[in-house]
């Protein structure tokens, strides 16, 4: 068995230390690093040989390689990720705005999955499903007790197969059945209502591939419908990110032309660069300017910007370079502090690297990494204060989390206790009462506390600030 083991071994350490040299050969040629070291090389392949030759059971030699690779990344930050086929797949699904499903935004709410709004010309549109709609069984699965991620990989498929929606709709007190045929949905991500004479809310869920030419659609409509803007809402509230260059051109919509947007900062030259207010930073090749037909008002018009915990990457971009700019007054809660740029490198047609390579800093330098955007105003949730803020977790939070980069960074033990103490008081008061938390409304709705106090900051109104919200420091493990 020893024997077998050795030449086992060393079988490994051949097939795999070819397979890194060869990788080591492409990076030094690259980047000139180091070479790789060949004792921790021998371990790898000693470990390599021990499971395929002891393990209770046959293990396929090619997934013991990807999960090391992924191992590998994951152990990095988490934000770094290695992509097999369906991942990437799913990753490129979530830039791109695409995939394949039922047409529908979603929420969850007493357990059960929420319809926030269905997609304009959807098959759910089609359909006849509306705002409001709870969907209490998928096919012959009770949607009680599944996650959002588990509830949406349900009702997703391949086009043309058909799912089963049961629905419950409130203001008719009734249950039915909808059967839908999915399709290919393009993902709305921009959506805007004028509120009131004067006055326009405009939200970006996400910055993907149509967001720019949405989002300027969706400005055009506004100022079609009241040319006379007196103030503009940009609601970034629960952004997670997404395409830098997306996140650019929404800055430069309000922008002069060349004001520093965003710089980035790593270990490779091309990491190091500054993106400005104008077209050549956020322009793909050959495409035209979706921004150049925008009514010139938009320069000045009064902006406030909406963020919450929920608000991370290039939502934080934006709401940075418009805060150093005094373009525009944020307000909301201090965003999640996601300040690092991801590269995605290809590996094969179906999987790829997802690897960070820099970090982000505002139009005058400061770091947005695991300490975000500080908002000039804070604001609760509700007219009640916060009922869930103190429970979210932000970037600083994560395990492996990479630092500010702006000095010397600690724990924050008083964070910590602060949301154990509100987890413990959510679990009394539910016990207590036996019912769960009201909801928090749907954001753009009459009843949502942060678009009023917004909405009353640009009409010179007195606005209810939060009196206990403080500002969160860049925390970080320093051992």
């Amino acid at each position: 068995m020893g024997a077998k083991l050795r030449v086992a071994g060393w079988i490994a350490l051949g097939t795999v230390a070819g397979a890194l040299a060869t990788m080591q050969l492409q990076a030094i040629a690259r980047n000139s690093v180091s070479q790789l070291p060949l004792e921790e090389l021998q371990q790898l392949a000693a470990v390599f040989g021990m499971v395929k030759s002891d393990y209770v059971e046959a293990v396929d030699e090619k997934k013991l390689i990807t999960d090391a690779i992924g191992g590998m990344v994951a152990g990095l930050d988490p934000h770094s990720q290695y992509f097999d086929k369906k991942t990437f797949k799913e990753f490129r699904e979530g830039t791109t705005g695409k995939f394949v499903g039922v047409g529908i935004e979603i929420g969850m709410e007493d357990g059960l999955v929420k319809v926030v709004s269905p997609i304009e010309g959807s098959p759910a549109f089609r359909a006849g499903l509306k705002s409001g709609d709870l969907i209490t069984k998928i096919d012959d699965t009770l949607v009680k007790g599944l996650t959002m991620d588990q509830a949406v990989k349900r009702m997703r498929g391949e086009p043309g197969t058909k799912v089963v929606l049961t629905i419950f709709r409130k203001s008719e007190t009734r249950s039915f059945p909808v059967t839908i045929s999915r399709e290919e949905i393009r993902m709305q991500s921009v959506r805007s209502k004028v509120v009131e004479p004067g006055y326009a809310w405009l939200r970006v869920s996400q910055f993907q591939d149509r967001t720019v030419d949405d989002f300027a659609r969706k400005l055009d409509e506004i100022y079609k419908q009241d040319p006379n803007l007196k103030g503009l809402v940009l609601d970034l509230r629960n952004d997670p990110g997404g395409l830098l260059e997306a996140s650019v051109a929404v800055s430069a919509a309000f922008l002069p032309v060349d004001a520093v947007v965003v710089t980035t900062n790593g270990q490779i030259p091309e990491s190091k660069a500054t993106f400005k207010a104008s077209p050549e930073f956020y322009l793909r090749r050959g495409g035209s300017d979706p921004l150049r037909k925008l009514p010139e008002a938009l320069k000045t018009v009064p902006l406030v910007v909406l963020v919450n915990e929920g608000s991370a990457s290039a939502s934080e971009i934006v709401a940075g370079a418009l805060q150093d700019h005094k373009r525009a007054i944020v307000m909301g809660a201090q965003t999640f502090g996601k300040g690092s740029v991801q590269t995605v490198r290809q590996l094969s047609p179906e999987t790829a690297l997802k690897i960070t390579t820099a970090r982000y800093y505002t139009p005058t330098g400061k770091s947005i990494q695991a300490k975000g955007i500080v908002p000039d105003v804070m604001l609760d949730e509700t007219s009640e204060g916060n009922l869930f803020a103190a429970l979210r977790v932000r970037e600083a939070d994560l395990e492996k989390h990479l630092q500010n980069g702006q000095g010397k960074e600690q724990k924050d033990s008083v964070r910590e206790k602060a949301r154990e103490d509100a987890r413990k008081k959510l679990e009394e008061d539910n016990a207590k009462n036996a019912v769960p938390p009201k909801p928090l409304p749907e954001f753009g709705s009459t009843e949502d506390f942060q678009l009023v106090q917004a909405l009353n900051r640009l009409k010179g109104k007195p606005v209810l600030m939060s009196k206990t919200m403080t500002e969160r420091k860049a925390e970080a493990e320093t051992n």
